[in-house]
């Protein structure tokens, strides 16, 4: 049991047993003002005045039990107040974690989609911004386009990389110069820079990269 608790246990016992004593004070106050008012013509003088006086001290002393019921309660009504104020703290911060988490949450899923995106784009015959290879599958040709008049000795490694353009190769870089595609379908790189397969020309008949080469001769 935490300390509220104890707390509010002990002031409950308390505002029972100051309401106990407070209904018998009632009690017997009623039964001192019956007898007084049955028996008023056969009492003296001395004997009203000392039973109006032991009325009054019993009204006081009930009166007294009566308050301090009443700041117990009011005790116990603030604590109630204070811990439904923590709850309420405690539902605010759960509510703002949750959302700050499916903020988080949704952040990351559109992170996943944007990438998953660039992957995608990354495996389709596109044209390229610096240097297009184009495969026509269905007749088996090739064909390479240059870059600009004057690049064609143009690494990637002088090239300044956008995050968001796709690489290609063996060594992973955006396209730049002549390229060649590789005549496996399944091929995961497609495209190859000629300096990286140590080609000068364009190969005639099918033309299969070194890892596909690999695994051909696996096969």
């Amino acid at each position: 049991m935490n300390d509220y608790s104890k707390e509010l246990s002990r002031n409950t016992t308390l505002i029972q047993d100051l309401d106990s004593k407070y209904k018998q004070q009632i009690a017997d106050i009623e039964k001192m003002s019956d007898d007084y008012i049955s028996n008023i013509k056969n009492y003296s003088a001395e004997k009203m005045k000392e039973t109006g006086a032991s009325i009054q001290s019993k009204y006081a002393a009930a009166k007294e039990l009566w308050d301090d019921k009443s700041k117990i309660s009011k005790k116990n009504f603030g604590l109630f107040e204070k811990r439904i104020s923590n709850f309420k703290n405690a539902i605010l911060k759960v509510e703002k974690r949750a959302r700050l988490n499916a903020k988080i949450r949704e952040t990351a899923l559109k992170a996943k989609r944007y990438l998953n995106s660039k992957k995608g784009v990354s495996k389709k015959k596109i044209a390229l911004p610096t240097a297009r290879a184009v495969t026509n599958k269905s007749n088996k040709t090739k064909s390479v386009d240059n870059v600009a008049a004057g690049t064609s000795g143009f690494s990637g490694a002088d090239m300044p990389i956008d995050p968001n353009e796709p690489t290609f190769c063996l060594c992973k870089q955006v396209s730049f110069g002549k390229m060649i595609a590789c005549d496996n379908r399944d091929c995961a790189t497609e495209w190859f820079h000629f300096e990286c397969v140590s080609l000068i020309t364009v190969p005639k008949g099918k033309w299969f990269c070194p890892n596909c080469r690999k695994d051909l001769k696996r096969k």
